[in-house]
């Protein structure tokens, strides 16, 4: 039975800033007989048009923005059960944009767009975090954090960001987040028990940009990659950032670096928890991954 062209669907955020968003912006207006632009209304918008997106049949559903509108449209997906037929497209015009470094996306606009009208693909993991008393679930594509990290996302000024950017405030907010008192997170994973202050895990290598955070991580192999740093302290950040930015933050001592395919996370205190860069609950919780749950458009 003959089957028509695929649909293709824009998710992005209208009043995102910035000259690189705007000229994007503008681009995707030309594209409208093409595609469906399908924008956003407020924080969480895109999981709304992520679910309504496979619900309309659309087959290539494609995410303009950073890695939290990344997140948002792939819970979408999942939610409404479309992991098995829709392919995930990206136009990367976030601030840090590490999903697309990691898979070599284009950075321009028409080499993006390329890629997204083409049909090379690429199947990767998803995470899954279940958090809280609730029990609520959210996947993830590139990268979850807790303790410092998820508290610092909790702590941007998103004001502040939308002027100075994004890798700069979260590093504001970071360094205002080490001046708290930050409980200790127990790690259980199927073999392994251990503690530290600041939990990273991840199916892919980079954090931040393009640093090796997870030397070993591919985005195809089952496991989640895990970094468990024991203490966190102003007196070592900058050792610490030294370390990130020789991609050698897992050979520094206090620095526990693990592959798991489940990993269990408690803590006495209140511990605010990221999902690709937005902040998403708080432990506990319990990690697991999808192997190769997602169609990523690929060049």
């Amino acid at each position: 039975m003959p089957t028509g062209p695929v649909r293709i669907c824009v998710i992005f955020n209208p009043t995102a800033r910035g000259d690189r968003a705007r000229r994007w912006t503008s681009k995707l207006e030309g594209l409208s007989d093409s595609c469906e632009l399908l924008p956003t209304t407020g924080p969480g918008g895109g999981i709304e048009l992520g679910r309504r997106a496979v619900e309309e049949g659309f087959g290539k559903i494609v995410a303009a923005g950073g890695d939290g509108t990344i997140n948002e449209v792939i819970n979408g997906i999942a939610q409404a059960k479309g992991l098995e037929n829709a392919r995930l497209g990206v136009l990367p015009w976030g601030s840090v944009n590490v999903f697309a470094k990691e898979l070599e996306l284009p950075t321009k606009f028409e080499k993006a767009w390329e890629v997204i009208t083409g049909t090379h693909e690429r199947v990767v993991d998803l995470g899954w975090m279940e958090m809280g008393k609730e029990k609520e679930r959210r996947c993830f594509v590139q990268l979850a954090g807790a303790g410092l990290d998820g508290r610092a996302v909790e702590l941007v000024d998103w004001e502040r960001k939308k002027r100075l950017g994004g890798f700069w405030v979260y590093l504001l907010a970071g360094w205002e987040a080490l001046g708290e008192d930050l409980p200790e997170i127990s790690v259980k994973t199927e073999d392994q028990e251990l503690s530290g202050q600041l939990v990273m895990l991840s199916g892919g290598r980079f954090y931040g940009g393009r640093y090796a955070f997870f030397p070993d991580a591919r985005m195809d192999d089952g496991l989640l990659d895990v970094v468990v740093v024991k203490e966190i302290r102003r007196s070592r950040i900058l050792k610490y950032g030294w370390a990130v930015l020789r991609d050698k933050i897992t050979s520094m001592s206090g620095v526990d670096y693990l592959q798991a395919k489940q990993v269990e996370l408690t803590s006495k205190g209140r511990v605010p928890v990221e999902t690709d860069g937005d902040a998403a609950g708080e432990l506990p919780a319990k990690v697991t991954v999808q192997p190769k749950a997602l169609r990523v458009l690929v060049p």
